[in-house]
């Protein structure tokens, strides 16, 4: 099996048993293994499968337990999903997704959100292999001049309103990239000192070297890093090895596709948005069935309907 676009998937998983198989072999490399308690006494039934656990003795398939669980979809559909939204590099909308696999539109956007849940990292990772990093933060959100006139917001005795209502600030998402290597983001209450550091510390190795602009909330840095900025407000963009190029090239993807394909992404689910964007990143020196596999071996994250849907 060799495929390089959706005919040649679509082609290769004709079956639901085909698909089932596959899987089995990707979860559990032939060897099944109880979701439910992690016992590898199992036996064979009609339906699928029994945990021989005497304490357990629980059925189960070989989607218990995953994004794929209590789905009525088949897992065709749910690879062809997978690899539509793993490959297109600024994302696809519910909309396009429902209209190209022939589903409706709530049933695109739950399969898209379970999709963002399996590429979640699980852990921090550790950035800095090239002891070289960049770190910025961007905002996330429409810009005053765009809005209806009677939605932008005046100044009253300094306070920001909006015909009444609250003002709502743009969403602050800082991220660190290592050059030739990973981005990690993070959807932050603001561009304050305590974020920052606080984010760095969790992904990057004392050894490295950081670049940042000038922003004040950088300026701790230089206890536990050897770091250096950018004079962004001067017109200096590059210093020699001293700049903020890389990240800046990534917000430009991160906002075109959260612009141009979703529009518009609520505070509740930007973070899930934020492990989209980043994990199709983080693998686009792999091949399309490379990166398929690498995503199914960590699709053990189930994601009900009533717990995406849930207000926080």
């Amino acid at each position: 099996m060799n495929f390089k676009s959706l005919p040649q998937l679509l082609d290769h998983f004709k079956e639901e048993s085909t698909c089932k198989e596959y899987y089995a072999q990707i979860r559990w490399n032939g060897e099944p293994a109880c979701p439910h308690c992690g016992s590898l006494k199992v036996y064979t039934t009609k339906r699928g499968f029994r945990c021989g656990d005497s304490e357990c003795k629980k059925d189960f398939t070989v989607t218990t337990g995953t994004i794929f669980h209590n789905s009525n979809i088949s897992l065709r559909i749910w690879f062809a999903s997978i690899f539509l939204a793993t490959t297109h590099k600024k994302g696809i909308s519910s909309v396009q997704l429902a209209l190209d696999l022939g589903i409706t539109q709530k049933s695109a956007w739950h399969v898209l959100h379970r999709i963002r849940e399996m590429l979640r990292e699980k852990s921090p990772q550790m950035l800095g292999e090239s002891k070289m990093v960049e770190t910025d933060a961007t905002y996330i959100g429409g810009k005053e001049r765009n809005k209806h006139l009677n939605k932008r917001r005046s100044r009253d005795n300094n306070l920001l309103t909006n015909e009444g209502k609250a003002y709502k600030p743009k969403k602050t998402v800082i991220g660190i990239i290592e050059r030739d290597g990973k981005v990690a983001l993070k959807y932050v209450s603001g561009e304050t000192t305590q974020n920052m550091v606080d984010f760095v510390t969790t992904h990057v190795p004392q050894d490295a070297t950081i670049y940042s602009d000038e922003a004040p909330a950088y300026h701790q840095l230089k206890k536990y890093y050897t770091h250096d900025n950018v004079k962004h407000a001067l017109n200096i963009y590059v210093e020699g090895s001293v700049h903020t190029n890389t990240i800046e090239n990534f917000w430009s993807v991160l906002k075109r596709g959260l612009y141009g394909v979703y529009h518009q992404v609520s505070d509740k689910h930007l973070e899930r948005y934020l492990d989209e964007y980043s994990a199709r990143f983080n693998t686009r020196r792999l091949n399309s069935q490379e990166r398929f596999e690498k995503f199914l071996v960590e699709s053990e994250s189930p994601l009900s309907y009533k717990r995406l849907t849930k207000l926080s």
